[in-house]
């Protein structure tokens, strides 16, 4: 039997969904152009005022917000409401090292919760339930996102954070957890040293997982639920719109249904900006419609998808959207954390390395895993293995400070990365999404 939230709210009628998105984006654009004048700039450039906005179907008309719009902004130019009334902030790393920080009020974080609760009840979730949240808390949206939403259903909510594997299936067995909220590849290996501790399926209590913050492929879900005996749901979402539960998988488990009565999405052609039919893959465009600190307006994911209003079998009336087939721009998801070239050029820059390297990400045992291949200057190179080996570990820490992230550094000789038409290839994903 499917299992709402808010039925009333995530089974209403394309009359009412669209009722509710006019209503609210004449509001929330209203809202824009009083305090954020960032944004009122924008929307005078393009010679639009909120009297043009009338509902959705004017939506068009208003300008795009870009991740570069975010750095500029940075840190409080694209806030819609005083210091005062802000509770949090979460961030996510930027394209060139600066970061992107987001704003919630009280309010902006009970109604994502409330998106992250549906989600939970999607998956089956109920008050009977134990639900382990293993995505990193902190800055991070992963662990905050679905500790609430875990709260508002009821659940039993284990923060564990992530890591520390023998304590996350320590606690999967002592307190019995059902569902699982963590990374795709987070859950494969747990599932992975669950198989090598001797543990079967019909021995390990859990029965669902919510698996999102990176791509994963149909092969993946199907290793992840026969090795932990699960159903595994995907989840969708972005720092800048609060986190997940933008969207989340159905029983159906075939697309991701888009909480519309808070966000209002667009497919547009990544290099005309046009907005394309229903059913057309193009990049991703989301407006949030009823966030205070940090109203999004228009903001280009850069996630290439298709939209489609298909009936769902599971009686969820809202869009949904297929996983995300790749990217508009050159960003890498790796083991959860968004990496850009340009961060990996500013670090080499910053050591005085010419900007010649090629990024290797692969999947090892269900790990992703980054290589930087980096060409030494003929000043620098050098066969003393012990100031190479030096090198490396100082770029290594340069690198970890910049992503976040361990990546392995390989310096290679002086023009020997290859390169076809004058250009190195910057990026070899190895990965099979």
């Amino acid at each position: 039997m499917e299992r709402y939230y808010q039925p009333e709210i995530e089974c209403a009628s394309q009359e009412q969904i669209k009722a509710w998105q006019d209503e609210r984006l004449v509001k929330q654009v209203k809202h824009v152009w009083d305090n954020v004048p960032y944004y009122r700039k924008k929307m005078e450039e393009k010679g639009v005022t909120p009297d043009d906005i009338k509902g959705r179907d004017d939506l068009h008309k208003l300008p795009f917000i870009t991740k570069t719009d975010l750095r500029d902004a940075y840190p409080y130019g694209l806030m819609g409401k005083p210091l005062k009334d802000c509770v949090r902030i979460h961030s996510t790393s930027g394209t060139t090292g600066k970061r992107v920080v987001v704003f919630y009020t009280q309010h902006d974080i009970d109604l994502w919760e409330d998106c992250c609760a549906r989600a939970i009840t999607a998956a089956g979730g109920t008050d009977e339930d134990v639900c382990q949240v293993a995505y990193g808390f902190g800055l991070f949206t992963g662990g905050a996102g679905l500790n609430g939403g875990s709260h508002k259903v009821g659940c039993l909510t284990i923060p564990i954070s992530s890591g520390n594997t023998d304590r996350q299936i320590g606690f999967i067995k002592d307190l019995s957890t059902t569902i699982l909220c963590c990374t795709p590849s987070y859950a494969a290996y747990l599932g992975e040293s669950m198989k090598e501790m001797g543990m079967t399926p019909d021995q390990i209590p859990l029965k669902a997982g919510i698996f999102g913050a990176e791509a994963w492929s149909e092969e993946m879900r199907q290793d992840i639920q026969n090795t932990l005996g699960i159903k595994a749901y995907d989840i969708y979402g972005l720092t800048e719109l609060s986190g997940p539960g933008v969207a989340f998988e159905c029983s159906e488990q075939n697309g991701m249904h888009i909480n519309e009565d808070h966000f209002i999405a667009e497919i547009i052609d990544p290099d005309t900006g046009e907005v394309l039919p229903e059913g057309e893959k193009g990049e991703l465009v989301f407006t949030a419609i009823t966030k205070e600190a940090f109203p999004m307006l228009r903001y280009r994911t850069k996630d290439i998808c298709m939209l489609s209003r298909e009936k769902c079998s599971c009686g969820r009336t809202h869009v949904k959207m297929c996983k995300p087939m790749g990217r508009s721009d050159d960003m890498l998801i790796i083991r959860g954390v968004n990496v850009f070239p340009s961060q990996i050029e500013t670090v080499l820059l910053n050591h005085g390395y010419p900007a010649n390297y090629q990024i290797i990400v692969d999947r090892v045992n269900h790990t992703d895993t980054l290589d930087v291949h980096v060409e030494m200057t003929p000043e620098m190179f050098t066969d003393n293995l012990g100031e190479v080996s030096r090198r490396q570990k100082e770029l290594v820490d340069g690198l970890r400070s910049m992503l976040g992230l361990t990546a392995k550094v390989t310096l290679v000789a002086p023009k020997s990365i290859v390169r076809s038409e004058g250009k190195a290839v910057r990026i070899i994903d190895k990965r099979k999404i």
